[in-house]
């Protein structure tokens, strides 16, 4: 009787979960769809409000709409806050002509960090597929399990179980390490980089917003990020996460 109650609490839970989540994800899409009709409308005030209302507080956002609150941003003379938008644009969809419209905001011609290589793309394709990767090698795994189990007389000796412990292994990778470097752009006016998360470090450069770094770690005050091919530290006040 207990097991059976548990089994419908269960059920009820994951139900209401995914009823939930639809609610939520129709109240985006309308917001969305208002905002960006009022956008057309060139309600620019008001089309701001929602996007920025879906972007901080619900974490919900689109290319195009950021795009846009690039746009409205840069026509208030808020240039801070559109290359800031643009630059997570850029995280999105890496194109170039993203970075000269940054430069051009910012004023500066060398911006260090949004530079990709080959791999960079392949890596960022390959972990936006992360969920899906991690979903066929969990499939794979089952598969082979299944196959075990079918031909567990046959299957008798070490190598027949070679594939689940490889699929195993894969599955735990792409799960865990298959997932992008949180990135921010530097946004404090001027902004000091450091070779040591202290004030008494060497000062590597003295820089203006607009830069874009790959945080690696955080320590007190302090964000660890790659700048140009080596490891510094900028304060946590003059980055702002993407």
């Amino acid at each position: 009787m207990q097991n059976s109650k548990a089994i419908f609490l269960t059920k009820f839970i994951i139900f209401l979960s995914v009823i939930l989540q639809s609610f939520n994800c129709q109240a985006n899409t309308s917001s969305l769809k208002k905002a960006d009709s009022l956008f057309i409308s060139k309600n620019y005030q008001e089309a701001m409000e929602i996007y920025e209302s879906m972007l901080l507080e619900a974490e919900s956002y689109s290319p195009a709409m950021l795009l846009k609150m690039a746009f409205v941003a840069e026509g208030r003379g808020d240039y801070a806050n559109a290359s800031f938008y643009l630059a997570k644009y850029y995280d999105i969809n890496p194109n170039p002509r993203v970075i000269s419209k940054i430069k051009s905001l910012t004023d500066q011609s060398n911006l260090i960090g949004y530079e990709l290589s080959d791999w960079d793309r392949f890596f960022k394709f390959a972990s936006d597929l992360q969920q899906e990767i991690t979903a066929v090698f969990s499939l794979f795994v089952l598969i082979s399990i299944i196959l075990l189990l079918i031909f567990k007389e046959k299957a008798n000796q070490p190598k027949y179980y070679i594939p689940v412990l490889l699929f195993i292994f894969l599955a735990f990778m792409s799960n865990n390490f298959l997932q992008e470097s949180s990135t921010g752009i530097v946004t404090g006016s001027p902004t000091i980089v450091m070779d040591k998360p202290t004030a008494g470090g060497k000062m590597i450069q003295n820089v203006d917003p607009g830069h874009r770094v790959i945080i690696k770690s955080s320590k007190d005050i302090w964000y660890e990020v790659k700048w140009g091919n080596k490891n510094a530290f900028i304060k946590k006040a003059s980055i702002t996460k993407l």
